[in-house]
């Protein structure tokens, strides 16, 4: 396993190419002067809404200002989270964000001015410039917020206010990342590691209990020591979304967030309720894990541990060739898609300390995705490249067939691409594995993916959800609070299969997802249909293939609840979420055959 001490020692071949976004730092600047005098002119456009031909004008250029400004921001971004803590880099991201205020500025003028029109005025100027079609689904979202739009001086100072002010994730992230020192390992031939963020699970792993056991100590300890503060944090965040929903005449955060994707309520109660009257399954699951450890007790520190020795490394090379197999059921065009983000230098592969942890994926309107990641060599790794490589196809099919405006899709519908290449990977290793090992391997890999997606985000979603209804109450989101809220779910969820330490209650400490307002249930959304999705590709069900290329294509001008009809798949049915858990069933059983076979 090659290691790396800072991002001057890795190879250039494993680092991400940004050059399709600027060439160098004097592009950067003269496109930033471009994008600053658009947003500009931007304000001689007010009254546009009672000219057909000015408004198509207004949208072709706000349009590009924003497209170009989107990747002034995601370059800056990019280059802060390969190297935390550099000023040159905050400051470029800060300088975008400032740029985001003024565009923002210059256009709160719009949306009052369309909702004021009559729904006669509105529907007329389609009529008088057929070319406002191209933009009608995304006017639609905008005039279907009538009532929920303030003044543009009202709105100028909100977005200011915001601006100003939210730097709650940033702030966590630094912490965990850069400025926590979690002390050391000594490993038992003598040698010394730093524990990270980015490398913690890696000692979780680890098959000596001490070594796990003081990493879980160590690290927990440290960030409990900040958790007033992290608190504080999310108190703050969250109190901020739900006083601009107040604002904006929700009655909530959770409410502004149903209106925005097209989806009822019914759809979150009706998966919350197939988690919890599930949980047996889940439990099935820590029976299995504690059977195939031959543990009599299963810590909280070791849940991390894989139930098969499956010592196999990865080099980067093979994991690029093995999730190119797995997913050769999609078809060729798919794959020469996996081949644009390989041979294009998409991916920024290696961990050093200062990078910032996870794995992601970050598209423009004008540009491919870039993936960020902390390669650790082993399967989990090989996986975080399938699904977020899921994330960039997804995005190129989305560009190649919609128009600029569209070339984004819901966070609750873009995880099925993600998922169902690593549900596609998994099976690939159980059905092609060379070993009994790796046929294993594969399988508690999608497990995990499973049960990390579907019961941990509606386990962690749910969480959220109460943390807002607190803050909308009233009430202070304090470290208590959020201690209580965690070790009373993990209660629930891990039942008396798992012995878990008093310090897993700081695991929200270190939930960035917990600054995405509501993203985590997209995940258990999206897993359940993926699920669904990978079974039929697999059975060779080539009717749903095409339906599902189709969906892949589908840009922001379909709303969820239409996305998710091109699968012929209804959110509020309960059966599309116990199907997917007994998609997860049948993994345990197959598992435990394989396990039990001489």
């Amino acid at each position: 396993m090659e290691k790396y001490n800072s991002r001057k020692d890795v190879p250039e071949k494993y680092k991400w190419d940004l050059s399709d976004f600027f060439k160098d730092d004097k592009e950067y600047e003269e496109k930033f002067d471009v994008a600053t005098k658009l947003i500009k002119e931007l304000e001689n456009y007010k009254n546009c809404t009672k000219d057909a031909n000015k408004l198509y004008k207004y949208l072709e250029k706000e349009m590009n200002a924003f497209a170009l400004w989107q990747n002034l921001y995601v370059y800056a971004y990019l280059l802060n989270d390969q190297e935390l803590g550099i000023a040159e880099n905050i400051e470029r991201k800060n300088k975008a964000i400032k740029l985001l205020t003024d565009l923002e500025k210059n256009t709160s003028f719009f949306s009052d001015e369309l909702l004021e029109l009559s729904l006669k005025e509105y529907n007329d100027l389609f009529i008088k410039n057929k070319k406002l079609y191209e933009y009608k689904a995304a006017l639609d979202q905008i005039y279907k917020d009538k009532g929920h739009i303030l003044s543009p001086e009202t709105e100028n100072i909100i977005t200011d206010l915001i601006n100003a002010t939210n730097h709650f994730e940033d702030i966590s992230s630094t912490m965990l990342n850069s400025e926590h020192n979690y002390g050391t390992i000594r490993f038992d031939d003598g040698k010394v590691e730093q524990i990270q963020k980015n490398n913690y699970r890696l000692f979780l792993k680890n098959e000596n209990e001490r070594i796990r056991k003081e990493a879980f100590i160590s690290f927990n300890d440290k960030i409990d020591e900040y958790s007033k503060t992290s608190a504080a944090l999310l108190n703050s965040y969250v109190s901020m979304k739900n006083t601009n929903a107040k604002i904006h005449n929700f009655d909530s955060s959770w409410q502004q967030n149903l209106h925005k994707l097209d989806l009822s309520d019914k759809v979150f109660t009706t998966l919350v309720d197939a988690a919890y009257d599930n949980l047996d399954s889940l439990h099935r699951y820590y029976k299995l894990k504690k059977k195939a450890l031959n543990l009599d007790v299963l810590n909280s520190y070791d849940l991390n541990l894989n139930m098969v020795k499956n010592d196999k490394e990865y080099t980067i090379e093979e994991a690029q060739e093995l999730i190119r197999k797995s997913l050769s059921p999609l078809g060729e065009e798919y794959l020469s898609k996996f081949d644009k983000i390989i041979n294009n230098k998409y991916i920024d592969y290696c961990q050093y300390q200062g990078k910032c942890s996870g794995g992601y994926s970050f598209s423009t309107r004008l540009n491919d995705s870039r993936i960020l990641m902390s390669y650790n060599y082993d399967l989990i790794s090989v996986s975080t490249i399938a699904h977020e490589a899921g994330h960039n196809i997804n995005h190129q099919y989305i560009k190649e067939n919609n128009k600029i405006q569209y070339n984004a899709t819901y966070p609750i519908v873009a995880e099925v691409a993600s998922l169902t290449n690593e549900c596609l990977l998994s099976s690939y290793l159980a059905d092609n594995g060379t070993t009994k090992d790796e046929k294993l391997a594969g399988l508690e890999n999608i497990m995990e993916v499973f049960i990390s997606n579907f019961y941990g985000a509606v386990r962690e979603g749910k969480i959220e959800t109460d943390m807002y209804d607190k803050s909308l109450n009233g009430g202070t989101i304090t470290k208590d609070y959020l201690d209580k809220l965690t070790l009373d779910s993990l209660s629930k969820y891990y039942g008396s299969e798992i012995k878990y330490d008093e310090k897993s209650k700081n695991s929200w400490v270190s939930r960035s997802h917990y600054y995405m307002n509501f993203y985590l249930y997209s995940y258990a959304i999206c897993v359940s249909v993926a699920t669904n999705v990978a079974s039929k590709i697999l059975d060779g069900d080539k009717e749903f293939l095409d339906k599902y290329i189709e969906f892949l294509k589908i840009g922001s001008d379909k709303n969820p609840k239409e996305a998710f009809e091109v699968l012929g798949i209804n959110l509020e049915d309960k059966e599309v979420y116990e199907t997917a858990i007994k998609y997860f069933d049948s993994l345990i059983n197959k598992y435990n055959q394989i396990l039990d076979k001489e």
